[in-house]
C-alpha cells in the first residue's frame, strides 16, 4: 500500500465495524454481511490492533461503543457515504440505459404522458419506463430513480421532495353539455345537474359551491368514481360536471373537450412533488429528468396564466 494511505484499514474491517456499530450485535452485523460471526469478530480486532484503540465495551449479552468509537463511527459513515455517491455517479456517468419514473395513474395518464416524448426527443439514448400506481414506491426494491407524488407536505426520511405543480378546483363539463343550456348555465343550476364525485379527493362539491356563495344540501347526489381518470371520461361523455384539477384538464380545455364554465376557483390543499433519494440527488440522469419535469412545469403555468387572460378578455367582449 502507498504510503499515502498507510493509516486506512482494510475496507472489510470498516464495513464489520460500522454494521456491527449500528446494529450492536456481531451476530446481525454477520448476518447482513453475509459472513461469519466469528469473521466480524476477527475483524474488529484486527481493527481495534490496527488502531491502538479499543472500540467496543464488551458484555455477556449486549455490545456498547467507547467515546472513540462513536467518534470513529460518524468518520466512517461519512467516508462510505461518499464513496457510495462517487461509485453510483460513475455508474450513471452515462446517459444510456433505462430511467424509471413512479407516478400516479391520473398525473400520468393526464399530463405526463403528453408530456414525456419531448424529454425522449432531447435525450433519444434514454429510454423510459413510467410506472402507475397509487402507493409510494419503494426506490430500492422497485428499481425506481424519481417520483412524483401528490401531497400537502412532504416529509419522507432519506428522500428529496421539490415542488412541481400546484393545481386549483374548478367545475368543468362538455362543450356539447355546456352548448345545451343555450348560455343560460348558472351556478344555481348546478345543484340540480348531474354531479361526477371523486371520493378521494380532499375537496369536494360543497367547497365549490361554498366558494360561490352557495349553500348545498349535505348529500348530493350524482355518480361517484374511485378513480379521476374514470371520471373526466364520464364527463367527456356528456355524463355530468365534475371538479377538475388544473393539471389533469387544461390540456384538454384547450383541445374543447372540456369546457370550464365559471371563474370561481378553489385552491387545492395538495400539490405534486418530485421525490428522490437523497444519496442520488448529484446522478446525471435523474437531474436530466428533474430539469426537464421543472421546465414543463413552469411551461405549464404560463400556459395556465395565458388561458385565465383569455378568459377574462372574452367575457370583457
Amino acid at each position: 500500500m502507498s504510503t499515502k494511505y498507510k493509516n486506512i484499514p482494510p475496507l472489510r474491517a470498516i464495513k464489520a465495524f460500522e454494521a456491527s456499530a449500528r446494529l450492536l450485535s456481531f451476530t446481525l452485523a454477520a448476518q447482513e454481511l453475509h459472513v461469519t460471526q466469528a469473521a466480524i469478530s476477527h475483524q474488529i480486532k484486527n481493527l481495534e490492533e490496527f488502531t491502538g484503540v479499543k472500540l467496543f465495551e464488551r458484555f455477556n449479552r449486549a455490545l456498547k461503543l467507547t467515546f472513540e468509537g462513536r467518534l470513529y463511527l460518524m468518520s466512517v459513515r461519512s467516508a462510505l457515504e461518499s464513496i457510495e455517491i462517487a461509485t453510483r455517479q460513475l455508474k450513471n456517468k452515462d446517459t444510456t440505459g433505462t430511467l424509471n419514473i413512479s407516478v400516479l395513474p391520473s398525473f400520468a395518464t393526464k399530463w405526463l404522458s403528453k408530456r414525456i416524448w419531448r424529454f425522449q426527443q432531447q435525450y433519444e439514448s434514454l429510454d423510459v419506463r413510467i410506472s402507475a400506481f397509487e402507493w409510494l414506491t419503494d426506490f430500492k426494491k422497485d428499481d425506481c430513480d424519481i417520483a412524483i407524488r401528490y401531497a400537502t407536505e412532504p416529509n419522507y426520511p432519506g428522500l428529496k421532495s421539490e415542488l412541481l405543480l400546484e393545481e386549483e378546483v374548478f367545475p368543468v363539463c362538455s362543450k356539447q353539455l355546456y352548448d345545451s343550456f343555450k348560455g343560460n348555465l348558472t351556478t344555481e343550476k348546478l345543484l340540480q345537474a348531474n354531479l361526477c364525485h371523486n371520493d378521494f379527493t380532499t375537496e369536494d362539491w360543497h367547497d365549490w359551491f361554498a366558494a360561490a356563495g352557495i349553500e348545498a344540501k349535505p348529500n348530493l347526489r350524482g355518480t361517484r368514481f374511485s378513480h379521476m381518470v374514470m371520471m373526466l371520461n364520464a364527463v367527456e361523455n356528456h355524463q355530468g360536471f365534475a371538479l377538475g384539477r388544473t393539471p389533469l384538464v387544461l390540456d384538454d380545455i384547450n383541445r374543447n373537450l372540456l369546457v370550464a364554465p365559471f371563474d370561481i376557483k378553489i385552491k387545492g390543499k395538495m400539490s405534486y412533488y418530485l421525490v428522490y433519494p437523497e444519496s442520488t440527488a448529484n446522478d446525471q440522469k435523474l437531474q436530466m429528468i428533474r430539469q426537464w419535469l421543472l421546465a414543463e412545469a413552469e411551461q405549464f403555468k404560463q400556459q395556465v396564466e395565458q388561458l385565465e387572460n383569455q378568459l377574462v378578455q372574452d367575457k370583457t367582449h
